[in-house]
């Protein structure tokens, strides 16, 4: 008898503990109404919707170009200084070029005595007038010789590097006698990520935002992107190049920039936020206090909203989903 008793004291406790714990649940857990309603909804409005592609650059100019002597010497003259603007054609130094003038009143000389004998032959002379042939190639080759003892600028610019000094020995060419660069226009030196390389055209319009400048923003064109990649590693991208519209003052080369270019836009386009197609063309419609599922089709998609093509009307009330919510 007394362990009939315990059983059925033991099972009465049992019973007392799970209706209590299932009266807890039901008092705390929510609804399924209730889930819903306190999910976030938004209704489908009408936006411009831009879709962007995002790269790091660099400033660089749009234009240098290293200036050499043609021939070896002596520098004679430097006639402009690191900061000066100059334009095409104008002188920047010079060699010692009194050898070389020597060199050519003397090829001079030889072709006015050689073109008077030919001129005083009685008859004509193929011999003579091969002499006056040699002598004109010669004078050209001297007038050639006393030409490269001037340095010139090969295009407009700034005087940014100067290699050399007064008194020095240099050779045929190099890196850069002196050093112009353009700091009037300026492009920007990108690499475009793989995945995002087909979207990527020229004549896309981009923001440029200088890290130097306070974070200005510079509106910009893509001028091209290269047909092949730069790896480093197992990095693959594309070198770009944007030209920025109108530098502002402070810009230099070198600069680090961030580069937003839009690849994609959607003016006064049916959209909805992101968040509410996390992972493919599915939304969820709060319908008469249902959740249902609603295929659509998306277009542009921007960065906050996307463009809906098809399958939703504007005002329907979207329901705001999880990043990971199943599509």
């Amino acid at each position: 008898m007394t362990k009939r008793r315990t059983w059925v004291i033991n099972g009465v406790l049992v019973l007392a503990l799970g209706g209590a714990a299932f009266g807890a649940y039901q008092a705390f857990a929510p609804a399924e109404g209730d889930a819903q309603a306190q999910s976030r909804t938004t209704p489908v409005t009408r936006a411009d919707v831009t879709e962007s592609v995002s790269a790091a650059g660099t400033v660089a100019s749009a234009y240098t170009a290293n200036a050499d002597f043609g021939t070896a010497g002596e520098v004679a003259t430097i006639e402009v200084a690191v900061g000066d603007t100059v334009t095409a054609g104008q002188r920047l130094a010079t060699l010692d070029s009194a050898q070389a003038e020597r060199k050519l009143d003397l090829a001079r000389s030889e072709l006015a005595a050689a073109e008077e004998e030919l001129a005083n032959a009685p008859e004509t002379s193929a011999a003579l007038q091969a002499k006056v042939d040699q002598a004109e190639i010669e004078v050209a080759d001297a007038e050639t010789a006393v030409a490269n003892t001037v340095l010139t600028a090969p295009g407009a610019g700034t005087v940014t590097t100067i290699n050399g000094y007064v008194g020095q020995q240099v050779g045929n060419g190099g890196s850069g006698f002196v050093v112009l660069t353009d700091l009037r226009n300026y492009l920007v030196d990108s690499s475009i990520a793989e995945v995002d390389t087909a979207k990527v055209k020229a004549g896309q319009q981009a923001t440029v935002t200088v890290n130097a400048l306070s974070g200005k923003e510079i509106t910009a064109t893509v001028e091209s992107i290269a047909l092949t990649p730069a790896e480093s590693g197992d990095t693959v991208t594309y070198p770009a190049k944007l030209k920025l519209s109108e530098p502002p003052e402070g810009l230099r080369p070198g600069q680090s920039t961030s580069v937003s270019i839009t690849v994609a836009e959607a003016k006064n386009a049916l959209a909805v936020p992101a968040a509410a197609v996390p992972g493919g063309g599915t939304v969820l419609v709060r319908r008469d206090g249902q959740d249902v599922p609603v295929r659509v089709e998306l277009g542009v998609r921007g960065q906050a909203l996307v463009e809906v093509k098809s399958g939703l009307s504007e005002g329907d009330q979207v329901v705001l989903q999880a990043a990971g919510a199943r599509q």
